[in-house]
Formats: structure tokens, sequence, C-alpha cells
């Protein structure tokens, strides 16, 4: 699964608790897109998270 490039932010585990108090595995995955991003060196694509996106720590290329 991706990881952010700016917070590092990636999938994480815990469990799913039923009802009756039953456990099961469960995965929550961070909306992470490949996107085209401006950088010092250039244009580069790098895969960050929106969240990153929305409070402006990078700009889109």
């Amino acid at each position: 699964m991706a990881k952010c490039a700016i917070c590092s932010k990636a999938v994480y585990f815990g469990n799913n608790v039923s009802h009756s108090h039953r456990r099961s595995n469960k995965m929550w995955r961070a909306n992470v897109k490949a996107v085209r991003v401006k950088t010092p060196q250039g244009n580069r694509k790098m895969n960050i998270c929106t969240s990153c996106l929305r409070s402006g720590k990078v700009e889109r290329a």
C-alpha cells in the first residue's frame, strides 16, 4: 500500500468488534493519490494524501 511522501501516513490495522464482542482484523487505508507535484528539482509524480493536498503542503504541477 502507498505511503504519503509528506506526512508518512499509511495503512494501519486494528480490530472489528461485533455486537457479541467477537473480533476480526480490520485495515484502515489512508486516502493516498498519485499526483504530479512541483519540486525544486522539477515536476515529479509522488504519492500524497488528500489531507496534505487540501492543507497546501504541496503545490500541484
